[in-house]
């Protein structure tokens, strides 16, 4: 017990003293403020009851096996678990991401690796493996649905009206105005929602530890997560100010690529411009109209030649 308080120490000591400026994000994997309240049967149960309007009441009923080194490019699966002959695996997400059906495609095979015994697959019975889902549960700051269904399909280079290999995600909105029911027929999902819209909401007038302290604060007073936030409350402003910390990062990633972005059109658009310009000229010198270069500066002269000589 002593070690694993010694390893849950060294997980959060380097954000515990996060500052207000932006420093670059390290990659390895954290956990979330969601995977810490949703990592334990009874929470996972209600969550699912809620995604699916079931009604089960028996914990025992369902077994989580997240693989905690199932890690891809950086990126881990937040919860996987098996009920009902199920495989359901579920992400937490503050920035959309289409390409979640092809991480899921790798979480999965590694799921179904562990849980089928390799020798079986050379059996001439058929190996029987829990149905897989899977759900995100989005909250960023980026305008989304309500729900979105992404397929793998919509990846695929060479579309088909029939893909042989298929893998659909559904995506859950959980920012406020949008399925209200999920929220509340699982109050800790409703609770959480509440917390981090109060941490968004004092982010834009102080800084951000003071905001998450502030937050967590007024929502232990307020009977918000207040049990968790009691019992962790030290691990969950420093995860949740990685957690703020990295969005932000992010969201200025974002903006600097876009502008790249945008940059490297402009200078293509200028090279092909001059290019067809250099092109046009040569077609009209040889066409015996250099007379009529100059004429080149009038626009609708300009479009005219091009046109003319299909540039």
């Amino acid at each position: 017990m002593k070690e694993k308080n010694n390893m849950k120490a060294d997980m959060f000591s380097d954000v515990s003293a996060a500052s207000e400026e932006l420093t670059p994000i390290r990659r390895e994997y954290k956990d979330t403020l969601f995977r810490m309240l949703f990592n334990n049967p009874e929470s996972l149960l209600s969550l699912y009851n809620a995604v699916n309007g079931t009604a089960y009441t028996d914990s025992g009923d369902l077994q989580i096996v997240t693989l905690e080194n199932a890690i891809y490019m950086n990126m881990k699966n937040d919860l996987a678990f098996l009920i009902d002959l199920s495989l359901n695996l579920y992400e937490h997400q503050s920035s959309f991401n289409p390409n979640m059906p092809l991480r899921d495609l790798f979480y999965v095979a590694k799921e179904y690796q562990k849980l089928v015994d390799d020798d079986s697959l050379y059996s001439s019975k058929q190996v029987k493996i829990p149905t897989p889902r899977f759900v995100v549960f989005y909250n960023g700051t980026q305008k989304q649905p309500e729900i979105r269904v992404l397929r793998l399909s919509d990846a695929y280079e060479s579309p088909t009206a029939e893909p042989e290999l298929e893998l659909v995600v559904t995506v859950y909105n959980i920012n406020p105005g949008n399925n209200e029911k999920l929220l509340t027929d699982c109050p800790l999902l409703g609770e959480y929602m509440q917390y981090v819209e109060r941490v968004r909401q004092y982010t834009e007038v102080m800084e951000l530890a003071a905001a998450v302290e502030r937050a967590v604060g007024e929502c232990i007073e307020e009977n918000i997560l207040k049990e968790f936030l009691t019992k962790y409350r030290s691990e969950a402003i420093a995860v949740c100010i990685f957690e703020f910390d990295e969005e932000k990062y992010k969201k200025i990633e974002r903006e600097v690529w876009r502008e790249e972005g945008i940059a490297l059109g402009i200078e293509q658009g200028l090279t092909q411009g001059k290019n067809s310009l250099r092109l046009l000229i040569r077609k009209m010198t040889e066409a015996g109209e250099a007379d009529r270069l100059a004429r080149l500066a009038d626009e609708a002269f300009l479009q005219q030649m091009c046109e003319k000589y299909q540039i």
